[in-house]
């Protein structure tokens, strides 16, 4: 087998690597965030809290991460002075009212190329009348801007973190340019600022096996939690970014069933440390079963309630 077709050991390499899998990026408007949503979320009581989720358009993230297919929704370029607040304003009126934003903007939020900080003040005005305010950032980048923002917003500010995994191997093959080390100083800083964390993980990044997929999520679960994390979510790991079809065809990467999904939701809703959060978009693509819709609806319940309804017994896949 051809050198080239094989992951790389090095930073570099692997970055060389991923890109030359890539296909085309999306032609965005840098006025426009490229999709918005209204959604429910269940909050820290257990009440439905109404929910505005932008997807915001700017400039790519810096980092290759392996299994990221979110730069096909960025600019090669930073965004306008403005650009981000006017983003923000068109998406808002298009949706119902909602007490939490989530401004989700494929990379890290605190990135000085992707949002800048000149527009903090116009950004934070735009969303003064929201009670929680999500973003999302790298480890590495959370620090002074995160404060700063913080002391400019009037509702609580929470970011979102993605540490994936605490299996050290997997993660540092994710290339994602940090170590577990990072995370927890990000964890210390977000506590310091008075800064509330979620955690995004993985359900079987690359190089695990179904059973090794399940056994560290959980472990990854209790490292979130014991970090500090006041919600986690659980992301099924796709494919679809050309980097992670490359790994399957070497027999390193294969989806996850959904019964992992379910299994590891309901180990972390059984901590009662935290909300766990079953990802279900494009959950589809994981349908292996006559039971998927099922074990579909059973997590949609579990992210509803956070409580764990009757499981489901499945001849052909239980």
């Amino acid at each position: 087998m051809p050198n080239n077709y094989l992951y790389p050991n090095t930073t570099r390499a692997r970055d060389t690597w991923i890109m030359l899998r890539r296909g085309p990026k999306n032609v965005l408007d840098p006025w426009s965030a490229y999709a918005a949503l209204w959604e429910e979320e269940t909050d820290a009581n257990g009440a439905p809290v109404s929910t505005a989720t932008l997807f915001l358009t700017n400039r790519e993230c810096p980092y290759r991460c392996l299994m990221c297919d979110l730069w096909r929704n960025t600019l090669d370029r930073r965004a306008p002075p403005g650009a981000i607040a006017t983003q923000i304003q068109s998406a808002l009126v298009a949706l119902p009212p909602a007490r939490q934003i989530k401004l989700y903007n494929a990379g890290s939020f605190f990135d000085p190329r992707a949002i800048p900080p000149e527009d903090y003040p116009e950004i934070a005005e735009t969303i003064a009348g929201f009670e929680r305010v999500i973003v999302e950032c790298h480890p590495r980048l959370i620090g002074d801007r995160t404060r700063r923002f913080r002391d400019l917003i009037a509702g609580r500010l929470e970011v979102a973190v993605g540490l994936e995994t605490v299996h050290p191997e997997a993660l540092a093959r994710l290339n994602k340019r940090f170590t577990l080390a990072d995370f927890h100083k990000a964890a210390l800083r977000l506590a310091h600022f008075g800064v509330d964390m979620r955690v995004f993980l993985l359900l079987r990044p690359p190089g695990l096996t179904e059973q090794e997929g399940e056994v560290w999520a959980e472990r990854s679960l209790d490292a979130a939690f014991d970090a500090g994390a006041v919600a986690c979510c659980l992301i099924p790991t796709r494919g679809g970014n050309g980097a992670m079809e490359a790994l399957a065809a070497l027999g390193e990467y294969t989806p996850p069933a959904l019964r992992s999904l379910e299994m590891a939701q309901e180990y972390g809703l059984g901590k009662g440390r935290g909300r766990v959060f079953a990802d279900l978009w494009d959950i589809e693509t994981f349908y292996s079963c006559t039971c998927s819709a099922q074990r579909t609806a059973r997590l949609a319940v579990m992210n509803r309630t956070q409580n764990a309804p009757t499981a489901i017994l499945c001849q052909e896949c239980s």
